[in-house]
């Protein structure tokens, strides 16, 4: 029979914290589930105590590839494999709270045949100690019904200078919407929320927040999420996250209806995105110029006729900004002359505004 929940689980090397990760599924008041682990190669323990619950609880289903340094691999696999209405992404080193899939499942039967429920999440913060600090995407008050396109200008809008937490984790997506479109994440990519959420959200065609902080989140030391803010450390996985947003967007650009705003948002967004992380001040001095290089030729390596596109509808500060980095994507001979245009012109300007 097929159960209302999957539950999908990247490891690897989450020996001090899969213990827990399990644990808050198994004790779960609501059992209707099944748990897909999936554990690359590991340093530690992991795969002997994944192996040891698997041997005790039929539901969890293990299975192992080579190490990758991503989830990407098992959240694709564990999609393929599951036989769920609904998917959960859990990853090995978090948890979800007591009591949570009853609440979510009661709620999503009050609203069916949604694609998409977004949740929130509780921070447990090891380095700060910190963990009561909630976060919800959409505003508390807000519970209405939105398409994939109206979704996406709300959170544009309301984080135009921040960032949405990572949508991934706290969807509850309906299975047959991911593989109605092959939504998968790229593979090896780090981060790859950030690439694999606005497409999904974008093609959603019922969007529900139901404000549930049911994932418990954690940040520690010698994470992907802390290793992010390393100057360089990821910057061809930005690149290529860049390049397949830009690339998305000159495909649904092109179809009936497309709303115009949409371009907008991930003009600025995407766009700016490239300015702080390859021009800015901070960028230049503390990552190599061969870095920068070789990762802004992966975002242009089609071309600049998608990004030529994505920048038609941005706000004439985007398209300034953007009309260096086109040349640059199109001779290298402009590199030091946007340089000098971004640190004495752009961004004074732009901390002014």
């Amino acid at each position: 029979m097929r159960p209302f929940f999957s539950i999908i689980i990247p490891c690897c090397d989450v020996e001090p914290y899969v213990r827990e990760c399990l644990d808050s599924v198994i004790r779960q008041d609501y059992q209707d589930w099944e748990c897909l682990v999936g554990v690359e190669t590991s340093k530690d323990k992991t795969e002997d105590i994944v192996r040891e619950y698997a041997a005790k609880d039929a539901r969890i289903r293990i299975f192992t590839g080579p190490r990758s340094g991503s989830c990407s691999a098992s959240r694709n696999t564990g999609t393929d494999m599951a036989i769920g209405e609904y998917i959960i992404f859990l990853d090995g080193d978090d948890a979800i709270a007591e009591g949570s899939l009853r609440r979510i499942r009661d709620k999503i039967e009050a609203r069916p045949g949604g694609d998409l429920y977004p949740c929130a999440l509780v921070v447990h913060n090891e380095l700060t100690g910190d963990r009561t600090e909630v976060r919800d995407n959409y505003p508390e008050d807000f519970s209405k019904e939105l398409t994939g396109p109206a979704a996406t200008i709300l959170l544009e809008r309301r984080f135009a200078k921040t960032f949405p937490c990572p949508m991934l984790q706290l969807t509850v997506f309906r299975r047959a919407f991911l593989v109605e479109h092959d939504l998968k994440c790229i593979y090896g990519l780090r981060h790859q929320d950030s690439e694999f959420s606005p497409r999904a959200l974008y093609l959603a065609k019922r969007v529900i927040p139901i404000h549930e902080p049911f994932y418990l989140y954690r940040i520690r030391e010698n994470s992907v999420q802390t290793e992010a803010g390393k100057a360089g450390r990821f910057h061809k996985d930005l690149a290529i996250r860049l390049k397949s947003l830009i690339d998305f967007h000159a495909r649904v650009s092109r179809e009936p209806g497309f709303d115009k705003r949409i371009s907008q948002a991930w003009a600025h967004r995407w766009t700016t995105t490239i300015f702080h992380m390859w021009f800015a001040p901070g960028s230049v001095n503390t990552v190599p110029l061969g870095t920068r290089a070789d990762t802004f030729d992966i975002i242009f390596a089609d071309g600049t006729e998608n990004f030529e596109t994505l920048l038609k509808s941005a706000s004439l500060p985007v398209r300034m900004g953007g009309w260096w980095v086109d040349k640059c994507a199109k001779s290298n001979s402009w590199r030091r002359l946007a340089e000098l245009f971004f640190r004495v012109l752009y961004f004074p300007l732009l901390s002014r505004l």
